[in-house]
């Protein structure tokens, strides 16, 4: 079924509450297994359905914010979501009681009642209006970013539409885009800085309401980590302090050689690539599509297939237009057993990394669509985002495809960005952890914190007051996932380096990378993330010695690259 001829009618709230209370009542009663199985695929068949209302929901209302009806609809699901959630902690309470569970535990694994009992550690109905002040503050932040019209040589554009102009090769009108950009930010800083303000207050409300001394448990917990803890992720850090760092710095100032530009790099010249100009992908959006579906075609029957149901169902709304929510995503539609990609094609290469990663998404839950329940046909964030980003590491021998002439130079850039893109994550997910440890910081002190860190893992950076807002250590606040998605970007970093393995992988073998990356996206979400790592042969990124052998290997392949030719 095409995207546009679903169907969607506001559930009634009441109704759903009632219906599970039901089936709740129905698992304590049950008197044999088979009645306690039937009232748990009756639950899982009933969230399919929620979920898949308030997913057509989201996505019609991020396709356009200015669509009132759908606008109205995102409020409803803000206010819906907690008390549903509500109703769910109870049933969660029977399930994980029921006399039946060893059974079926024996039938769907033990993994369902381990994340069952930490979503009950992330909520209590003492926090539900707290729940639907934080969907409201995200939807906020949303709208404002959505609303972006920059000026730029007299036109308006969206944020996303600006991008293009922030990495030309002409040096003015690079900074100038920059500036305008800067300038959007800085004219809305009092807005962004209240709503992070309010953001942060009531997470730690939430937090120590549920018993923490502040977010960042509850943080942890609502981002399903079971495999790995706060401790791991800053022995991580370290890691990428030791090896990827002094590598990235490097690799920057290599750039700035080739470029012509100062050392140490403006956020303009950063985003200068090469003298030349970034590598470009060839065409037009359906041009990029087109060569997509012939990557998937040659890649596999299975990828194949994927693909052209996704361009057939009309399952990708990938154009930057007036009103659209700003970044990409990948959802799952549940009761139809298909994906959907959100993006803004603006003509750089986030074009085709959106055909590649946002792709690689999809298609994990499109291998996995049969799981039941639903809740093991995907994994946790940072085990999604291995599927997503190892994707863009498998297209290297199609990027003639979509880059014409450019292909050598995206390979670079490519591996370059996603090396110094590991600093820049882990930087993000340190700011948030003394964001939330410290939750009393006045906004000046935040960007103060940022501005710190900057120097730490970004030291090829000159960190001035050149560009407004960039300069001045306000430039998280565009980082949308601060805002929506507290503690979410590190799991970018984990899968990255869990990426550049199944890159180093395909470098000698690519048949051998690619058993590896379906032995990976095979088991859905039925393990937590280092265990989904281990069964797939590969090495967890908590292990210090990974990114060490990582960076050797990429610093070696940059350091051969021939560039000759390439401006």
């Amino acid at each position: 079924m095409k995207f546009s001829d679903m169907p969607y009618e506001r559930p009634n709230l009441d109704e759903i509450k009632a219906r599970i209370a039901s089936l709740t009542e129905r698992l304590t009663k049950a008197a044999t297994f088979e009645d306690a199985d039937a009232a748990f695929l009756a639950k899982d068949e009933l969230d399919r359905h929620v979920s898949t209302l308030g997913t057509i929901a989201n996505i019609r209302h991020t396709v356009n914010t200015l669509d009132e009806f759908y606008d109205e609809e995102t409020e409803f699901w803000n206010a819906a979501d907690p008390e549903i959630q509500a109703a769910d902690d109870i049933f969660r309470a029977a399930l994980l009681d029921s006399k039946f569970r060893p059974q079926l535990e024996e039938k769907y694994g033990t993994l369902i009642f381990e994340q069952a009992e930490q979503q009950r550690r992330t909520f209590s109905p003492d926090i539900v209006d707290d729940l639907k002040h934080e969907n409201e503050l995200s939807t906020e932040y949303q709208k404002l970013i959505a609303s972006a019209q920059i000026e730029f040589e007299g036109e308006a554009y969206t944020l996303s539409q600006l991008t293009p102009m922030k990495t030309c090769a002409d040096d003015a009108r690079r900074l100038a885009a920059w500036k305008a950009e800067g300038a959007w930010y800085k004219g809305n800083q009092p807005e962004l800085d209240r709503l992070y303000d309010e953001l942060v207050a009531v997470r730690t409300k939430m937090g120590r309401a549920l018993g923490h001394d502040d977010f960042v448990a509850l943080g942890y917990d609502r981002m399903g980590r079971l495999s790995y803890g706060r401790e791991d992720v800053e022995r991580f850090r370290t890691a990428v302090r030791a090896y990827v760092v002094p590598l990235a710095n490097k690799v920057f100032y290599a750039q700035s050689k080739r470029t012509g530009r100062p050392y140490p790099l403006s956020f303009a010249d950063e985003a200068l690539t090469f003298r030349g100009g970034n590598p470009r992908p060839k065409g037009t959006a359906e041009d990029i599509l087109d060569a997509g579906s012939a990557f998937y075609h040659e890649l596999s029957p299975e990828t194949d297939a994927f693909f052209k149901t996704m361009r057939n169902d009309d399952l990708m709304d990938v154009l930057s237009t007036k009103g659209k929510a700003g970044g990409g995503y990948m959802t799952e539609i549940l009761d139809y057993n298909v994906p959907f990609i959100f993006a803004n094609f603006n003509g750089t290469a986030g074009d085709v990394d959106v055909v590649t990663h946002e792709a690689g998404h999809a298609f994990s839950y499109y291998m996995n669509t049969d799981r039941v329940p639903a809740a093991l046909c995907t994994p946790t964030s940072e085990a999604c985002e291995v599927h997503s980003m190892s994707m863009e590491f498998l297209a290297w021998p199609w990027e003639e495809g979509f880059f014409g002439e450019d292909a050598r130079k995206y390979r670079y850039a490519h591996l370059a960005g996603a090396l110094t893109f590991i600093p820049y994550g882990t930087m993000v997910d340190h700011f948030q952890h003394e964001m939330y440890e410290h939750p009393d910081l006045t906004p000046a002190e935040r960007h103060a914190t940022w501005k710190r860190l900057l120097a730490t893992y970004m030291p090829w950076m000159a960190v001035n007051g050149d560009i407004p807002f960039y300069g001045e250590g306000q430039g998280w606040q565009r980082q949308q996932h601060i805002y929506e998605l507290p503690f979410y970007y590190i799991d970018y970093c984990l899968a990255q380096t869990v990426a550049l393995e199944v890159w180093q992988l395909s470098q000698a073998d690519f048949k051998d990378a690619w058993e590896h990356y379906m032995a990976y996206t095979r088991q859905g979400g039925t393990r937590p993330f280092t265990e989904l790592v281990e069964h797939a042969g590969l090495k967890s990124p908590f292990d210090a010695e990974c990114l060490k052998g990582i960076c050797e290997a990429a610093s070696a392949w940059l350091e051969s690259y021939d560039l000759s030719g390439i401006e």
